[in-house]
């Protein structure tokens, strides 16, 4: 059994290990032609859908994990970006990561991760604007931060070196999860019983969704750690709308990210945030579920 659970990781790992670096710099190089400066002109437009359309994209260019989602969501206040549009990105910045969706798609099938952006993007639009229609803006406390820099450098041009860097950032510091989630993953297969996840987690229990999107907030697994395990958890039994609802609400939200929140929010918008991940988790499995 060791021997097996060696080699399934060590496949497992190997076949992730080429993927995320092609993919990565494939991405990190063709992210140098995007207009950032450009784009971040539209965020302040007074038209909604707009706004809404350009946080999202900046959402999928900037794969942050949800705690380093929380400076760039600082600097986007102190410009005075509008309220719904900060928030649109602080939700649907750390599950839209191109790498980590690419990845998705290659495991778990583009209808699955095609769904799974439609989803969070949507939901993370309803959520930002509905929390800005009930005045949740006021709860927003006076923070000064200096230091930060969040254009890309290269703009305009290929420089195939310095995608290359960033390749190599991301490999020391989102790669990791992703090993983790494989080692996770092999011992499922080898170790945890198909039966065992079916019977518990592979029914039709409505309420398996919610208790999986409440559980993966203080879990703090990123989705790159959670991809690799969801793989083995679907292919072992267990149903797609919980293991989708434990995926976003794990990496929308943690507990090192609702501290520092707490820093910037007053206690009812950082509430207000957790109960909105949650939700969002939980419609998003439902819809896993009905579809």
């Amino acid at each position: 059994m060791l021997s097996a659970l060696i080699w399934n990781f060590l496949r497992l790992a190997a076949y992730l290990t080429v993927l995320f670096v092609l993919v990565s710099f494939i991405i990190n190089l063709l992210q140098q032609l995007i207009p950032y400066h450009k784009l971040e002109q539209y965020l302040f437009s007074k038209n909604p859908v707009l706004g809404a359309l350009v946080a999202l994209i900046f959402a999928f260019l900037t794969p942050f994990c949800s705690c380093s989602t929380v400076p760039l969501v600082v600097n986007m206040l102190q410009k005075k970006i509008r309220f719904s549009i900060v928030m649109i990105f602080l939700f649907t910045s750390p599950v839209l990561d191109p790498t980590i969706l690419t990845l998705m798609a290659v495991l778990l099938g583009w209808k699955v991760a095609a769904v799974f952006t439609f989803t969070t993007s949507v939901l993370g639009v309803i959520i930002g604007f509905g929390l800005e229609r009930f005045g949740f803006q006021r709860y927003i406390k006076s923070v000064i931060m200096s230091g930060f820099h969040g254009e890309p450098k290269n703009e305009g041009r290929l420089d195939p070196a310095a995608a290359f860097r960033t390749t190599w950032t991301l490999m020391r510091t989102v790669y990791p999860y992703l090993i983790i989630g494989a080692v996770i993953g092999s011992g499922i297969k080898e170790l945890v019983p198909t039966e065992w996840i079916t019977a518990y987690f592979g029914g039709e229990q409505w309420w398996l969704i919610p208790a999986a999107a409440i559980v993966g907030i203080p879990l703090y697994i990123r989705l790159s750690t959670m991809i690799p395990i969801s793989q083995i958890m679907i292919a072992k039994g267990m149903a797609l709308g919980p293991v989708m609802a434990l995926m976003i609400s794990s990496a929308g939200a943690s507990l090192p990210e609702v501290a520092m929140l707490g820093a910037i929010f007053r206690k009812e918008l950082v509430a207000a945030f957790v109960v909105s991940v949650i939700t969002m988790a939980t419609l998003s499995g439902t819809i896993f579920y009905l579809i």
